[in-house]
């Protein structure tokens, strides 16, 4: 960790709920380490957030992005955290669309109009050993109770379709499959009911995290889940308990577009970076 004698600055946003603590790395050291990550994200003696999310400089494109979790562990993905730093960037820039690279792979944004902002998710991983699983089986209908659907987005999806989503016991359901032998690297886990052929409501539980009002990725997987199953089109909106996104499962790639919202700024104080070095 560099010197951090003045604090470290810091911006907090959100996607429909779906919150983060912000840092920009670009210019200097990483100042961010598992211990670290793990206290700002304390909601009690910290700041909270469901991720953090640190700007770095890389050639090639606007910027790159590392998302740490609030147990202070890594994800290679996150959609909403992207969208909010696409904001960011295309404030900063001028710029109507530009490029994020990520641990997911480089992730186009764009500026959807009316105050969305749209990125491209990549293709869906559906293949056992991509998402990953821990031996091979079929994605579409794992081999546990309620018939589970397996998707990656850059990190593991676990989605569950149920008749009423409001229903399940959200807590006991995702601790119980986030860490099922199934999950090598453990698992998101939603619980989605579908309403239409253009509409799910759907709930999440975050690896590392616990219950969010959004999650960007899960939405994707979600949707990517019910279309390989013949329940919905490739297009639809997903009801989080935060708001709506919008998913659009093209031949390119996995587009989401929703809102962003800035909340503010603050400084991590040198005395409380000191005591979580």
């Amino acid at each position: 960790m560099d010197n951090l004698s003045d604090g470290l600055p810091f911006l907090k946003m959100h996607g429909l709920g779906n919150d983060f603590v912000v840092v920009d790395a670009r210019g200097r050291d990483n100042p961010i380490t598992p211990a670290l990550a793990q206290a700002i994200g304390d909601r009690h003696f910290g700041i909270g957030f469901d991720q953090l999310a640190l700007i770095r400089n890389e050639d090639g494109v606007a910027a790159a992005v590392d998302y740490w979790n609030s147990d202070g562990s890594l994800s290679n993905a996150c959609g909403n955290a992207t969208r909010c730093i696409a904001r960011l960037l295309m404030e900063e820039t001028g710029t109507t669309e530009l490029t994020i690279r990520t641990g997911r792979g480089d992730l186009i944004c764009q500026d959807a109009g009316n105050d969305l902002i749209r990125v491209n998710m990549g293709q869906p991983q559906l293949a056992w050993d991509e998402i990953p699983l821990a031996h091979d089986m079929d994605t579409l209908h794992l081999p546990l109770d309620g018939n589970p659907t397996a998707t990656g987005m850059g990190n593991p999806h676990c989605t569950f379709f149920v008749k009423d989503a409001e229903a399940v016991d959200l807590t006991a359901f995702g601790q119980r499959y986030e860490h099922d032998p199934l999950f090598p690297e453990r698992t998101n886990v939603q619980v989605a009911q579908v309403l239409d052929r253009q509409n799910i409501r759907m709930r999440v539980w975050e690896r590392g995290v616990g219950v969010t009002v959004a999650s960007g990725s899960s939405s994707c997987a979600t949707a990517v889940a019910a279309a390989r199953r013949g329940l919905t089109d490739r297009t639809v909106t997903i009801h989080l308990d935060g708001g709506q996104l919008l998913i659009d499962w093209r031949d390119d790639g996995v587009w989401m577009t929703g809102p962003t919202m800035l909340v503010g700024s603050g400084t991590l104080s040198p005395e409380f970076l000191k005591a979580h070095r």
